[in-house]
């Protein structure tokens, strides 16, 4: 047997189900439709006797490059706007980006500092033992 789980009958759940229905299936569906029929449209269209393909397919490259021709204006706008903050920041940052080299410069010297002296143990304990085993490798030979 299965378990059967409770269908909710609240007010709420009636107008979710009543929006989800007209607002979400129906527009699909319609849209499907719509789509259907130009297909079947076109094709009858096209394809019979006297249909002039070539105009056809010029049609359907037009219509296929337009969004694509969409995006690339978009991409162009804010390429186009990227350059002009640029141009504007460049008066500006000359002086800035001195300083922050001037920073980078000086933390630099602090790092390769504080990574010496985490270096500076492990490299002694290990010149340390090559040394010891040098030592006791030269007693161990006769």
């Amino acid at each position: 047997m299965k378990a059967q789980l409770p269908h909710p009958e609240h007010y709420s759940y009636l107008v979710h189900r009543k929006q989800r229905n007209t607002q979400v299936i129906l527009p699909v569906i319609l849209s499907a439709l719509l789509m259907i029929g130009m297909v079947v449209l076109i094709s009858f269209a096209t394809f019979k006797s006297d249909g002039d393909v070539g105009r056809w397919a010029a049609i359907s490259t037009i219509w296929i490059i337009i969004p694509i021709l969409l995006a690339g204006l978009i991409v162009l706008a804010l390429l186009i706007g990227g350059i002009y903050l640029m141009a504007r920041a460049l008066g500006a940052l000359p002086h800035y980006t001195g300083i922050a080299q001037d920073y980078a410069y000086k933390a630099r010297g602090y790092i390769i500092r504080g990574a010496d002296m985490a270096a500076k143990p492990i490299l002694a304990i290990n010149d340390l033992i090559e040394n010891i085993k040098a030592f006791l490798g030269r007693i161990s030979t006769p």
